[in-house]
């Protein structure tokens, strides 16, 4: 890539590979391109991959519109353990035996869609008195004491839910949901309301408003590409994450 800053307007709609964080993936993106103004349109978990759209120079301005979108999401949910994260890198908590059956799980999915009240996990980044919540859940973490944060339960809304497998170990769903719902702590909740226990193994978001997994380009292939022109074939118009937003016509009144 050449040194010079480059002036790039668009967006990219990247596969954010499971293992890293979003502000991670951003930085590379960053470095690679050169970019002076960067940004994503809504986090995904380390654990997580899947879409994250990547907001380039004056698409920067319009990374709310895509934070508001609706999002598509497939999870996995192991039986046995909640985990003080509620995604396996976290530590074993509340455990159970209880492994619900097909029926048992279908007959329960129509409570969680719709408007529904959930507590985000307690390793987020909401605010508590102006600290991030993992930032405590950790601090008491590495004292070795329990965290005594909880937190306080907020309007989310679920307009699919549905069960696409299951042995006797996990079972995987498809979630079809609005901004600022937590997948962890609607499989956490999800297992409870079963009389189970369990907590997420696997995440993957497969779409942000019109940014859809089946049109993302992976982070290896976008480093790969050493010519900056092959790079910017892969920005979006920056008019894309604006697509599905009514438009006004006002003609000026002499």
């Amino acid at each position: 890539m050449s040194s010079a800053t480059a002036m790039i307007h668009g967006w990219i709609n990247l596969d954010k590979p499971a293992g890293i964080s979003s502000a991670k993936a951003v930085a590379i993106i960053r470095k690679h391109l050169n970019c002076s103004k960067i940004g994503h349109g809504g986090t995904l978990d380390p654990l997580a991959s899947g879409v994250l759209p990547i907001a380039l120079g004056e698409a920067t301005k319009t990374v709310s519109y895509v934070m508001d979108s609706a999002k598509t999401y497939e999870f996995t949910l192991v039986w046995g353990n909640e985990s003080t994260t509620d995604d396996s890198e976290g530590s074993p908590t509340r455990v159970s035996d209880k492994r619900p059956t097909k029926e048992e799980i279908n007959s329960c999915l129509n409570e969680f869609i719709g408007l529904i009240k959930q507590a985000p996990p307690i390793y987020s980044a909401v605010k508590v008195n102006g600290k991030r919540a993992y930032s405590i859940a950790r601090s008491a973490e590495k004292k070795g004491e329990d965290s005594q944060l909880t937190l306080e339960p907020r309007e989310v809304i679920i307009h699919d839910l549905v069960l696409t497998s299951l042995n006797q170990n996990e079972a995987s769903f498809t979630v079809f949901c609005g901004k600022g719902t937590y997948i962890r702590s609607l499989g956490r909740d999800l297992a409870r309301r079963l009389g189970a226990a369990g907590h997420i193994s696997a995440l993957r978001r497969l779409s942000v408003g019109k940014f859809d997994v089946k049109d993302s380009i992976s982070l290896d292939f976008l480093t790969s590409l050493r010519d900056s022109a092959d790079a910017y074939k892969n920005v979006i118009s920056l008019l894309t994450a604006l697509d599905d937003i009514p438009a006004l016509s006002v003609s000026r009144r002499i």
